[in-house]
């Protein structure tokens, strides 16, 4: 793997200095806000403003990409969140705060866009998948090693913020200083929401509650913690043993839904997820309970997104995945947009618990809808079965990389190469079958759809 991974080094360390710096930030704007006084409800709208901008930078962003190139626009977007972070040290301000997490959102899709899309044009098919998880990994591990920088200094003091700022202009100078040809942005198409609807609606309502939950622990976790009663540090322990559950069990359970009826492993994960928040909000004043309940409530909730997705991938024929998963970015952002401030207004009430009480209230029902939907059904498969790939909500690009690998895999049989060329093949999708003797009709295939019966996961037709 190391030959393939060598070309893009550049691009990785890049990442890993800007996820660095901006996964600091968005620890210690929490704190610093709730040491100066601005209530929970603000901080909520902070978070929301943040993937609110997110969202409009998924539509303005590629326009100036393509216009300026990529190096240009990486160091315009790494420059803009960097004197984002000193103004934030500069201007303490609520309204300003607000408007300065809106134009970071932005700035970030910038980021994102241009990484992705450049591993996904120089990232060969075969490898492509080795090249998207080891990218999913930088990310994971930049982001909970993040938390550990609030040790340096006070959150009340210019160092973290300043720290921030060097980590992020940093980033710019391994992609400066490459000399691998820019790539091009595609633009991609959409599905309508109805449509995913028909397709799957297990994957489209877990999107949205991912969104709402995930988005809203990026937000408010570290003023749960604050309001626990952690200082900094140990706030830090409580943001890294949440993203360390989500980077060490995301991978083990999506290769265990690729051997059965993914829903079943989306209601567990749903259900697992609902106990680790429960479990947060008993055990908030024990520390290694709490820590322990962060990390199973951090390794179900992160899986829930990529599950759905490779479900959905199921369910649609091979030309509509890529729009699928661009349906699937926008859902899940319109989530992550209304979680913050939703979990804001309850913790204001409620204090602390609110947070982990708004995680269980989210995810539960997500959880028995989805039990209730494999209940009796057999889980029909459109062409071929996925493979599950880990992945994070970035940038419509990281969709469309993640939409490449399966396509490749398709199209090459059925098979992502993961490992040598030595190794053993994985073993073939076990077959999942209905819970009960009654089965009721399966969920709808596309509407206008004119493809044949579907073929259904059966013992006498393992999926490859």
């Amino acid at each position: 793997m190391l030959p393939h991974i060598l070309p893009i080094s550049s691009l990785m360390l890049g990442t890993a200095l800007l996820l660095l710096g901006n996964g600091l930030m968005s620890t210690l704007l929490t704190l610093r806000g709730s040491i100066e006084g601005f209530g929970d409800q603000i901080l909520g709208l902070m978070g929301s403003a943040y993937f609110v901008g997110f969202l409009i930078g998924t539509w303005v962003v590629p326009a100036m990409i393509r216009r300026i190139g990529h190096i240009r626009a990486f160091a315009f977007y790494a420059s803009s969140i960097a004197v984002v972070v000193l103004v934030h040290a500069l201007i303490v301000h609520p309204v300003i705060w607000l408007l300065l997490r809106l134009a970071t959102g932005i700035a970030l899709v910038g980021f994102y866009t241009v990484i992705e899309s450049w591993l996904n044009s120089r990232a060969v098919p075969e490898r492509r998948g080795q090249v998207f998880a080891f990218y999913m990994f930088v990310n994971m591990s930049a982001l909970a090693l993040a938390q550990q920088l609030l040790h340096l200094a006070p959150p009340q003091e210019f160092t973290l913020f300043a720290i921030s700022a060097v980590l992020i202009c940093l980033s710019v100078l391994p992609l400066c200083s490459t000399r691998q040809p820019q790539p091009e942005i595609q633009p991609l198409p959409r599905l309508t929401i109805g449509k995913l609807w028909a397709a799957a609606p297990s994957s489209v309502a877990a999107s949205i509650v991912s969104g709402l939950s995930i988005g809203t622990l990026w937000s408010m976790g570290p003023l749960y913690a604050a309001r626990l009663g952690l200082d900094a540090s140990g706030v830090a322990m409580l943001m890294t043993a949440t993203i360390a559950g989500g980077a060490i069990l995301q991978l083990p359970l999506g290769r265990y839904s690729d051997r059965g009826d993914r829903r079943h492993v989306l209601a567990f994960v749903a259900f697992g997820a609902t106990a680790g928040a429960v479990a947060m909000a008993m055990f908030g004043g024990s520390n290694s309970a709490l820590l322990i309940s962060a990390f199973v409530f951090g390794g179900m909730s992160f899986a829930i997104y990529p599950i759905a997705v490779a479900h959905l991938i199921d369910r649609l024929p091979h030309e509509q995945i890529l729009s699928g998963n661009s349906g699937m970015l926008l859902l899940h952002g319109l989530g992550a947009v209304f979680g913050p401030t939703a979990a804001g207004a309850l913790m204001a009430v409620s204090g602390a618990a609110g947070l982990p009480v708004f995680f269980a209230l989210t995810i539960a029902p997500l959880a028995i809808f989805v039990a209730l939907r494999a209940r009796g059904r057999v889980d029909h498969i459109v062409e071929e079965a996925a493979q599950f790939v880990p992945m994070m909500r970035t940038a419509p690009t990281g969709m469309e990389m993640a939409a490449a690998v399966e396509e490749h895999r398709l199209e090459s049989g059925g098979h992502i190469d993961h490992t040598d060329p030595s190794e053993d093949p994985p073993a073939p999708r076990a077959d999942a079958q209905p819970e009960d003797n009654h089965p009721t009709a399966p969920e709808a295939p596309l509407s206008g759809s004119n493809e044949a019966p579907s073929p259904q996961r059966s013992e006498d037709s393992p999926r490859r």
